[in-house]
């Protein structure tokens, strides 16, 4: 899994301050709490102390994939992009040809992802469809449910 992938320094810098966060506070809370409950005595039916090894093993796992995302991190210059088609960064406006009705799409990086408010990865099969369409063009993007079909109406950058 060697591909880059593109975030904004904030999405990087997110990311990063997670890590820290598990690495430097959680992380040593649960070692002081499996010390705890090995103190207890007979760890073969001790609840405590296991489920503190699998709180570390989740955690462990969070840590390693934000280390995997950070390494992989490819910070975008966002004033080398071009300003009329769909690309990291902007916000697009979309028309969905088979119901009729409108819907913003901000294209984001690893990290910054939030459906709820349109920001949607840049990775995702929806931007992947959606990226190098210009004002007026029709994307086609397939779906398990079969093809979905929006008319890019405008495309708009935060300054």
């Amino acid at each position: 899994m060697s591909d880059m992938l593109p975030m904004t320094r904030t999405g990087y810098d997110k990311l990063k301050a997670e890590l820290e966060e598990l690495e430097d506070v959680k992380m040593p809370a649960v070692a002081i709490r499996i010390a705890e409950a090995r103190a207890e005595g007979d760890l073969k039916e001790n609840t405590e102390y296991h489920g503190a090894r699998e709180s570390q093993g989740m955690l462990q796992a969070k840590i390693n994939l934000l280390k995997d995302k950070l390494s992989r991190a490819s910070i975008v210059d966002m004033s080398k992009l071009p300003k009329d088609e769909v690309v990291f960064g902007c916000t697009v406006k979309v028309k969905d040809l088979d119901f009729g009705d409108t819907e913003e799409f901000t294209m984001v990086g690893a990290g910054e992802e939030d459906f709820d408010e349109g920001k949607i990865n840049i990775t995702s099969p929806l931007a992947k469809g959606l990226v190098g369409k210009k004002v007026g063009e029709v994307a086609e993007i397939e779906v398990p449910a079969g093809v979905n079909k929006f008319e890019i109406l405008e495309i708009s950058f935060e300054d």
